[in-house]
């Protein structure tokens, strides 16, 4: 089993940044690919962001592309995603997710999952 807990939401500005974290523990972190993912309100949860075990290989959702960017220590066991540039529509509750074949854009593929962390962002 992998525990997940996300924070770091909040309530920003459009423009503004947030970052969130990811702390894991259970199983060998490092063992793990993780993924972002959220879900805003009537919507379906959508894939933002992925990274690879060894942190080496990063792949983004085209919205955020050149806004986001998810980071690991494996060292404290924690995922960040760092988000610039927010814009209303990136309001969601966000998830982290932790993939034991490596991580991928499918949420499908992963095993263990966060409770979630709110982002809203005002216009």
């Amino acid at each position: 089993q992998v525990q997940l807990v996300e924070s770091g939401g909040g309530l920003v500005q459009a423009g503004g940044s947030l970052r969130l974290s990811c702390a894991a523990s259970g199983r060998t972190f490092s063992n793990y690919g993780m993924g972002w993912f959220r879900q805003a309100p009537g919507k379906e949860r959508e894939f933002v962001a992925g990274i690879s075990r060894s942190g080496g290989s990063t792949y983004y959702a085209d919205s955020v592309k050149g806004r986001f960017t998810i980071s690991r220590d494996n060292a404290k066991n924690t995922v960040y995603l760092r988000m610039n540039s927010l814009k209303p529509e990136d309001t969601a509750v966000y998830y982290c997710a932790a993939d034991r074949l490596g991580g991928s854009y499918s949420q499908n593929g992963y095993n263990y999952w966060g409770q979630g962390t709110q982002v809203t962002v005002s216009s």
